[in-house]
């Protein structure tokens, strides 16, 4: 618990820049520019520790799973793939596009495909805290999918990547409990990250669920069911976003799985994400709220809050075994 801690003291408060532009039709860096070189290592992303012979990544398994070692996580690999766009991005080389492709060949293979639901990427690992087995459809992985297809359609004009992220918006449209990625609350659709038998409404998973999306209406304006998954997820975030401050932090979620702790506070790590996704919100929609949860979270970032979280943080660790 103590590594745990003092690792994400260090975390930085700026840990991704934001493009200026986030509003073209033509997709370059995505809403945070990743760098390749710090994904491959695995300091933004933990747990990413091999790699196939594409260059897929492999995420190591969260600590409460025991049963398997080393899994495919499409959250991971579209990160992964980004950072690879934005190494394109700078270098225009023939050999940095192609590696890019691979990963959008990945999505585009990968898809388990239903008639009702249309493609969805499944992480096949247990989810323990949210009493998950497995294999579990995301919206966040949903996202990442959509973003990486359509700047490999832009790149290829190969009309599969477009198709393939249109297929990946129809799950947005249906609950959890049915295959979907939605929880339906009081303020419009929440796009679930972690799916389970009840809400788990992680905050920073609405709101990456969020970007694909909007790369979709950037790209192709005049698509209903796009600009109706992202205006009514955009109201919802609106609306829920108050619930997130504790007065002195921000949740990690609002989960009302039964046994899950009530109170479940971000990491320093999540509470600058959430201040990252927030102005990243406020520059693309121009909506005030979103800069003041913005400043708010911002401001509670100081020493005596941090210890004041971890109390609260360690309890709900252990409540979950996950200490």
């Amino acid at each position: 618990m103590l590594n745990k801690f003092w690792a994400d003291l260090q975390s930085p408060k700026n840990r991704y820049p934001i493009p200026e532009d986030l509003h073209s039709q033509q997709l370059g860096y995505y809403y945070f520019i990743f760098d390749e070189e710090r994904v491959a290592a695995g300091k933004d992303q933990k747990l990413i520790s091999q790699f196939d012979k594409n260059g897929i990544p492999l995420n190591k398994t969260y600590i409460d799973v025991t049963d398997k070692n080393y899994v495919y996580f499409p959250i991971s690999i579209g990160q992964m793939g980004l950072a690879v766009y934005h190494t394109y991005l700078k270098s225009k080389s023939t050999h940095d596009k192609n590696r890019f492709l691979k990963f959008a060949d990945w999505f585009a293979g990968h898809a388990s495909m239903d008639q009702t639901l249309g493609a969805r990427w499944l992480t096949d690992v247990p989810l323990p805290q949210y009493n998950n087995p497995g294999p579990w459809q995301s919206a966040f992985a949903q996202s990442r999918a959509i973003s990486i297809l359509l700047r490999g359609y832009q790149l290829t004009n190969d009309d599969r990547y477009v198709r393939m992220a249109e297929k990946a918006l129809i799950s947005y449209t249906h609950p959890v409990d049915a295959g979907g990625v939605a929880t339906f609350t009081e303020h419009g659709p929440f796009y679930e990250e972690y799916t389970a038998k009840g809400p788990t409404l992680v905050l920073n998973g609405m709101i990456f669920s969020l970007f694909g999306v909007m790369d979709f209406v950037r790209m192709f304006p005049g698509n209903e069911l796009a600009r109706d998954i992202h205006d009514r997820g955009i109201k919802t975030l609106q609306l829920i976003l108050p619930q997130y401050n504790l007065g002195f932090w921000s949740r990690y979620n609002l989960c009302r799985i039964k046994g899950y702790p009530a109170v479940d506070p971000a990491t320093i790590g999540y509470q600058r994400l959430h201040v990252l996704q927030l102005d990243v919100m406020h520059r693309y929609t121009k909506i005030d709220l979103f800069k003041h949860y913005m400043n708010i979270f911002k401001g509670q970032d100081t020493l005596s809050n941090i210890f004041k979280m971890y109390k609260t943080k360690y309890k709900s660790l252990k409540a979950l075994n996950r200490l």
